[in-house]
């Protein structure tokens, strides 16, 4: 029986460090298009942005941000969001990506888990208001000298970087610090860029489980560098080509298979919007004359969906990667047909690889694109493994595991988790269930781990029940996903209150509401006396699901 384990082709390997690979494209093409972003009326040569990612480096240097602190970033998509990404990989800090979703309980809990010393944050959008939670968090900023901050509730963060023109107290403007650094600073930039070595951590992304809390999973310039590099081979990419990211930054897929693409084969990079909206991207696409635009399904279909689809000239597109969620056969069919994504490919992967495990490749055959996740990268392996460690046959469900330059250096001073998803021969466990075929096609068939996909955005439901055991009513819960249209899944919840206590379904979704992301808060509510368990007294998730799923029409 044939074992259900493949190899990516051998190729390149870069061994340069972010910082390094940046300044030999700059160097090589300065005049080239390196960063546009349509809403701060930002164009930049690559010469231009080296000299804004160097000014923001050097000021950091000043403040005392040294190689090894972390450093949080939580905004929406802006041009100050990729100047930190750059800066923090020159001077060796570990940029900590904080989702712009985020409210007051994960806030505390990111920013402490990785033990920040700095965060750069951005006024606000939309009802997420950053600087009014950052000081409800940490209410001695109305105090302190800016980098001087001693919060009782945040200990080791000192710095607070503000995005905009206006001042906060206890906060330096992101434009002041890139005006502070001088000779000294530029000199020490200049000998960090020959001593931080490739296999240095550099930046942490959070991702949750079906056990607990968010990880902080840590990647290297290795790491990412190498995954951005290959991804891009894997659309034929060049300077030629002008990348539309309307995904999220705080993502793997908008920093590494977005903006660290970009970079890595000296492309053009252009933020269309500071968060998803659909006609703003389709207006820069045209305006830009983009040849690749990356999103999630839900994203195209919105754009497709457009009453003013037609109006906007798309002709310029050829790639870009859809990832997130499975590939409805209609949308690729769309995509191709009314969009000009002739060479468009799906990816697939975890935050804990970097993030891309397998691609499709843009010749392979309409089917093993709207039926696989592709192959494994380059200089990747993976492999199905049954239940009892064994590996599967062609055909045979099995867990998903892969190994491979891009595997975390692991989680955030968490050595027992590290060690549940990482074996001692280096693979690393998914959690997804999925089947290969003889040529090393992968499908995904489902989850071990109950992990929601809603909208693209992972939802982790042991970490949205962590948050609801905190108030004084509720005795049990069980969150889990239901189907969803529109979204794929939503949030449902099975509560069981304590004796005596009387709270309602919205009084549920009020305790939620500024404490958690408004995605995690559930959209379905129940209360019960019981829950479905089997003999053995673990809870019959599945059962939930179903049962609910009917009772809802769903």
């Amino acid at each position: 029986m044939s074992e259900a384990k493949y190899t990516g082709a051998s190729g390149e390997q870069l061994t340069s460090t972010i910082g390094q690979h940046l300044d030999s494209v700059a160097a090589n093409n300065p005049n080239h298009p390196a960063l546009i972003v349509s809403h701060q009326n930002i164009r930049w040569s690559y010469a231009e942005f080296v000299a804004e990612v160097d000014r923001f480096a050097t000021g950091m240097l000043a403040l005392g941000i040294a190689q090894g602190d972390r450093v949080g970033i939580w905004s929406p998509n802006r041009y100050e969001w990729v100047v930190t990404q750059f800066a923090t990989a020159k001077i060796g800090a570990i940029m900590v990506c904080i989702n712009p979703a985020y409210r007051l309980y994960e806030l505390e809990y990111s920013l402490n888990k990785v033990g920040c010393k700095a965060i750069i944050a951005a006024e606000s959008f939309k009802t997420s208001y950053y600087l009014k939670m950052l000081e409800e968090l940490a209410p001695e900023l109305a105090h302190c000298e800016p980098g001087r901050l001693e919060s009782k509730k945040l200990p080791q963060l000192e710095i607070v970087i503000r995005m905009g023109d206006e001042s906060s107290d206890g906060m330096f403007n992101f434009e002041a610090v890139s005006q502070m650094g001088g000779k000294d600073e530029t000199s020490r930039l200049n000998e960090l860029a020959t001593t931080l070595q490739a296999g240095d951590a550099i930046n942490i992304q959070f991702t949750s489980g079906t056990t607990g809390t968010p990880k902080g999973a840590t990647l290297t310039h290795t790491n990412i560098l190498n995954n951005a590099y290959h991804a891009g081979k894997s659309m034929h990419f060049s300077p030629a080509d002008i990348l539309c990211i309307p995904v999220p930054m705080y993502h793997c897929f908008g920093m590494v298979l977005g903006t660290l693409v970009g970079v890595a084969h000296g492309a053009t990079m252009v933020l269309p919007c500071e968060v998803f909206d659909p006609e703003l991207v389709l207006q820069a696409v045209q305006d830009e004359k983009c040849t690749a635009l990356h999103g999630v399904p839900t994203m195209f279909i919105a754009e497709l969906d457009l009453p003013t689809f037609t109006d906007f000239d798309v002709s310029t597109l050829r790639t870009g990667i859809i990832a997130g969620s499975t590939c409805p056969i209609e949308l690729m069919k769309r995509l191709i047909s009314d969009m000009a994504l002739t060479e468009i490919v799906i990816g697939y992967g975890q935050t804990e690889c970097s993030p891309l495990n397998s691609m499709t490749a843009i010749e392979d055959s309409f089917e093993r694109r709207v039926t696989t996740v592709g192959r494994p990268h380059t200089n990747w392996e993976m492999k199905i493994v049954t239940e009892d460690g064994a590996i599967a046959a062609f055909g045979e469900t099995g867990e998903v595991c892969s190994r491979g330059y891009g595997v975390m250096q692991g989680y955030w001073n968490d050595a027992e988790r590290t060690a549940d998803t990482i074996d001692v021969e280096g693979w690393l466990h998914s959690g997804d269930l999925g089947e290969m075929d003889a040529d090393g096609f992968v499908k995904i068939t489902g989850r071990i781990k109950d992990m929601i996909i809603r909208g693209g955005e992972n939802v982790y439901p042991r970490e949205i029940e962590e948050f609801l055991y905190t108030h004084p009513d509720i005795q049990e819960i069980q969150v889990f996903g239901v189907p969803d249209a529109k979204y794929g899944e939503q949030v449902a919840a099975w509560i069981q209150l304590k004796e005596g206590a009387n709270l309602s379904e919205d009084g549920v979704r009020q305790f939620c509401s500024g404490q958690i992301t408004h995605f995690k808060i559930p959209k379905y509510i129940k209360m019960v006396h019981e829950f479905p368990m089997t003999v053995t007294g673990k809870m019959q998730k599945f059962v939930m699901r179903d049962s609910f799923a009917k009772e809802l029409g769903l």
